[in-house]
């Protein structure tokens, strides 16, 4: 079963679709594309404000948007409908998560067909977590795929779709060292990845190193884009949370600034942690754009207003019309 596929970058012919390097490459004048990553709502007040998130970040133009996988049952379902309302409701350009955790191939392959019949071509492929543990141990599903390289080749044979994948300039927390991790980033790439966005990090030391890696380990592969992901804190008990299941780490002396924002009452001093994370935010950004990052990208928690803060200092979010 294939879901329009006469053509596609191995495909012999032109994409007829719009993809992530596209958006990338479009004229923007001095500005760096940005990008928005929004997770599907739990219930009806959640998406009400996911959507005022999205007509605000509408209106400021990102390159494209994400939505993160919500594996079973009905946030599954949800999160197909609002991906693909997404695509037919709004002047956006979304990119849907697909993981291969815990599902078969025939899912996989009707999960990709669901988000086809949505107007939806732009996959990010994912391995994915184990549900309930993400640090647990990874265990594939007896009729399913084991590699997020398998998963890309799968959605690629599928029909005329751009597919993305993930990285991690601190290296995966189930990869041995950075050599391997190096490894198997490229291996995805040469399976057709067309991109990476990377897992949220705080030291854009590791974001650079990362990309030195893939050049070197193979510069043709490592001229794809590797968009760096941010997260504007506003929290630090959620930034904690974010970095424990993710695996990654805050650098020490960010942590003590942080610490110290959030003061030793009963709550943390939101605004002051607040300040510091749009400051921390606003200045991973300024190195970034200074070092040549193709986009920026930010985890929005389905709130836009952080994110804007550091758009506005950045100068890069001019709005545009509906």
């Amino acid at each position: 079963m294939t879901f329009d596929s006469d053509s596609g970058p191995d495909g012999g012919g032109e994409s007829r679709t719009s993809s992530v390097v596209d958006r990338l490459r479009a004229p923007r004048g001095a500005r760096i594309p940005f990008s928005v990553e929004f997770s599907p709502p739990r219930d009806a007040d959640a998406e009400a404000r996911l959507w005022r998130a999205v007509r605000e970040f509408e209106r400021l133009g990102p390159a494209f948007v994400s939505m993160t996988y919500g594996a079973g049952g009905s946030t599954r379902d949800r999160t197909v409908r609002v991906t693909g309302q997404l695509a037919q409701e709004t002047t956006l350009l979304p990119v849907a998560h697909l993981t291969a955790v815990g599902h078969s191939i025939d899912e996989l392959r009707a999960m990709v067909g669901a988000y086809a019949d949505r107007g939806i071509t732009n996959i990010l492929a994912l391995r994915g977590d184990p549900p309930g543990n993400p640090l647990g141990e990874w265990t594939r599903h007896p009729e399913g795929l084991e590699y997020a390289e398998e998963l890309v080749r799968l959605v690629r044979d599928l029909g005329d779709f751009h597919v993305g994948v993930a990285s991690f300039p601190e290296g995966h927390h189930r990869s041995p060292d950075l050599e391997h991790d190096t490894r198997y980033l490229v291996h995805k790439l040469r399976a057709g990845a067309e991109y990476s966005i990377t897992q949220m990090f705080f030291d854009v030391e590791d974001y650079l190193r990362l990309r030195d890696r893939v050049v070197a380990y193979d510069p043709e592969q490592g001229a794809k884009p590797i968009i760096p992901e941010i997260m504007p804190i506003t929290s630090l008990r959620t930034a904690r949370r974010s970095l424990e299941l993710s695996g990654s780490r805050l650098p020490a002396a960010l942590e003590e600034r942080l610490v110290r924002a959030a003061g030793n009452g009963p709550e943390e001093d939101r605004a002051a942690v607040r300040e510091v994370g749009i400051d921390v935010a606003t200045e991973m950004a300024e190195r970034l754009i200074a070092e040549g990052a193709p986009c920026l990208h930010f985890i929005t928690l389905n709130f836009a207003r952080a994110t804007r803060e550091v758009l506005a200092r950045l100068g890069i979010a001019v709005p545009t019309a509906v």
